[in-house]
């Protein structure tokens, strides 16, 4: 490289120029100068470079195991009618949410959970989590043969509210005898959409560790979210509604960013962007976990929690649209005509939101709920093709947490709607509260992996929905 300056100077007078006059020229000090600057730039460049994050294969829990019973709504019911611990009004409620929810049959709870006497105890937490996370690993693993355990650099696991010692990240390690140099994170508490908080921990993590491979695991707990409580003054919708549409989940992610992997990835990570609004007390507030007047823990979901949402959403998408949007869109996003008349001339006026459609193929919103969905599709102006993957994993799965835009993902996959150069727009909200956006690029006509966990099934789907 320092010799670049040189050629050309060798190439345009090789004949006029013996050793000597080589020699001189070297002791340049205008020569030696530009070699330095030169050197600089390459520094500068090879400092400030970001290295390629590759998504090299994912993998989703099956919900058919024998650790798991599938759940009809009216299962459902008969059996919190057994529990001795709600009352009437209770039931009255989730009956009502349940037939609104969006919720198919076809959903699944740990089989602790469907007995007359529901093992709540940390040893049935642990247990969800461990047949969960392992068999999300195992089939990682299982397909993508070349890189074994011992391979990990990074590993990241997440989990909303289940945070025991020692960690779940821990837990990984023990089971799969991984290096004892291995970067290990744990978080937990992040709510549903603490799974693209991972992904930007990884990503940061591979932007100093050269050639390495991480793995990320997403999941949520619902033993040990499970509320079997009454409070009526104002929780009876708060926290019975999570105990509604919470079903099993985990998702396991291979990432690396090794320049040869980039030939079998399936995506490559293109922006990450998080927006989090907790100084703002509603907000803070709107999810949050708390005992009842009996003492007993559960998640509390405020009336201000689409509210919420649609806030984080704005300032997130302020954020991504400059760099995401195509010139004219983003001009007119940037100028703000319609904000502009909106303050000056017509208060009732809507502002200008951008057509998304034109920087994305493919949306996978957190199926959080029916409501959530509907929501972000009338704020995105997004068709019904736009959001089939979030209601159809909303009917299947239930409320997935942080992994529903893994399964929504893995539905688009399953479909075969996942062109090369399609860009995939992933949106999660979680508790804090907290929007964050995951774009991907497929570097590849993707195809589903392995026991891909919508085999079997994928054929009925979409299936028509009362909205």
């Amino acid at each position: 490289f320092c010799l670049i300056p040189l050629m050309p100077i060798i190439i345009l007078k090789p004949s006029h120029m013996n050793s000597n006059d080589f020699h001189q020229l070297w002791l340049h000090p205008h020569l030696n100068l530009l070699i330095l600057f030169a050197i600089l730039l390459f520094t500068i460049f090879k400092m400030t470079r970001r290295r390629q994050v590759y998504l090299l294969d994912f993998s989703c829990y099956n919900h058919h195991l024998p650790h798991s019973s599938s759940l009809t709504l009216d299962k459902y019911m008969n059996t919190c009618k057994l529990y001795s611990t709600y009352n009437d009004a209770s039931i009255e409620f989730m009956d009502k949410i349940l037939k609104r929810s969006g919720i198919g049959d076809d959903t699944t709870v740990p089989t602790t959970l469907t007995s007359l006497r529901p093992d709540l105890s940390l040893a049935a937490s642990r247990k969800e989590a461990e047949d969960m996370i392992f068999d999300a690993l195992d089939n990682l693993f299982a397909n993508n043969v070349d890189v074994e355990p011992v391979d990990i650099d990074v590993l990241v696991v997440n989990s909303g509210t289940f945070s025991p010692p020692p960690s779940l990240s821990a837990m990984v390690m023990n089971k799969y005898k991984m290096r004892n140099n291995v970067r290990s994170f744990n978080l937990s508490g992040m709510g549903c959409s603490s799974g693209l908080i991972a992904i930007d921990l990884a990503n940061n993590m591979l932007q100093v560790y050269k050639n390495s491979y991480a793995i990320v695991v997403t999941t949520e707990n619902i033993t040990n979210n499970f509320y079997p409580g009454n409070k009526k003054q104002m929780l009876v919708p708060q926290m019975l509604v999570p105990v509604c549409l919470f079903r099993q989940n985990c998702t396991a992610i291979l990432l690396s960013n090794r320049s040869s992997d980039r030939w079998r990835a399936k995506y490559k990570l293109a922006h990450l962007v998080r927006t989090h609004i907790g100084a703002d007390d509603l907000a803070f507030r709107c999810v949050y976990q708390e005992e009842d007047d009996d003492g007993i823990t559960g998640i509390a979901l405020s009336k201000d929690v689409v509210v919420m949402a649609g806030n984080a959403l704005r300032r997130n998408i302020t954020t991504l649209g400059p760099l995401v949007l195509p010139l004219r869109e983003l001009l007119q996003f940037a100028f703000a005509v319609m904000f502009v008349a909106k303050k000056l001339f017509n208060p009732n006026m809507k502002g200008y939101v951008p057509n998304f459609k034109l920087a994305f193929e493919h949306f996978c919103i957190h199926a959080g709920g029916k409501t959530v969905i509907n929501e972000i599709q009338k704020k995105l102006r997004l068709s019904a093709d736009d959001v089939e993957a979030s209601r159809m994993t909303l009917h299947r799965f239930g409320n997935a947490s942080s992994s529903s835009i893994w399964y929504e993902l893995a539905y688009k996959e399953c479909k075969g709607k996942v062109l090369k150069g399609d860009r995939v727009w992933q949106i999660a909200f979680g508790s804090g509260f907290k929007c964050n956006s995951g774009v991907w690029v497929a570097l590849m006509d993707v195809k589903p992996c392995p026991n891909n966990l919508w085999e079997g099934c994928i054929s009925k789907y979409p299936i028509h929905l009362d909205l």
